[in-house]
């Protein structure tokens, strides 16, 4: 448990809301269990519960992803699932495992995409079809960077 808060805290940012032991809830709406007290909870047995199950994932997105992968790269212990990808989509994502092998998939925030794609020239309804997103969202992703002072 202690790793995994200090896995949670350190690599993606999050900080402890409630700490109990067997289950600690994090910001985000992520809570960590112990296997013990999860195998209690779901009324299974030990040799019923595994690790590394590649079945599901937790998902984040980062404005900064760049530097994100670059804070990363700094970590000697990180096991990664696959380096960075793009999607088709346009999105940049890379995947890694926590410290009980769950995998964690951090992403190029949605609306730094939008933006990027906007940046090289691209019409609103060029982005729309790239990204595969309607032209409603685009429209939107451009009034929330001219909120924010982004072009």
């Amino acid at each position: 448990m202690e790793a995994s808060k200090a896995f949670y805290r350190e690599v993606l940012g999050l900080r402890i809301i409630m700490d109990f032991d067997a289950n600690v809830t994090l910001t985000g709406g992520i809570c960590l269990q112990t296997k013990e007290s999860w195998l209690r909870l779901i009324q299974a047995e030990k040799e019923e519960f595994s690790f590394c199950g590649r079945d599901t994932e937790l998902y984040f997105e980062e404005d900064s992803f760049d530097d994100f992968v670059r804070k990363l790269s700094e970590q000697d212990f990180i096991r990664y699932v696959h380096p960075v990808v793009e999607h088709p989509w346009g999105q940049r994502v890379i995947r890694f495992y926590d410290p009980d092998y769950h995998i964690i998939e951090v992403g190029e925030n949605m609306e730094v995409v939008c933006r990027r794609f906007l940046d090289t020239g691209m019409t609103a309804e060029e982005v729309a079809k790239q990204m595969d997103v309607p032209l409603k969202y685009v429209s939107r992703c451009i009034r929330a960077g001219e909120k924010h002072g982004v072009k």
